[in-house]
């Protein structure tokens, strides 16, 4: 048997591509929060010129709702997705406070 029909060398192949898959989301996923960061620092820095609280939870849920809505669109679980987002967001927070001190 050659490899386009052993079910292991396929299979094996299969999870290589799938693999390698994997790897290019987590490197979009890195660079994108990566660019993320970059905007909410340059909102800190703003927030703290100009004596705004670190934290705005009206955006904060307006975002978290959106990012539900959007991982039901994308077939996501939506309960993972607003835990997603709120780690990011007490992480941006504590970024926030640290340009207020």
């Amino acid at each position: 048997m050659d490899d386009h029909t052993d079910p292991a060398a396929r299979a094996a192949a299969l999870l290589r591509d799938h693999r390698a898959s994997i790897d290019r989301l987590d490197a979009i996923i890195v660079y994108t929060l990566a660019e993320r960061f970059k905007h909410t620092q340059s909102v800190g820095r703003l927030k703290a010129e100009h004596d705004l609280p670190p934290s705005d939870p009206a955006r904060e849920a307006q975002q978290i709702e959106r990012l539900e809505r959007l991982a039901r669109e994308a077939d996501l679980d939506p309960e993972f997705a607003r835990k997603f987002l709120n780690f990011v967001i007490a992480e941006v927070i504590r970024h926030h406070e640290t340009f207020q001190s």
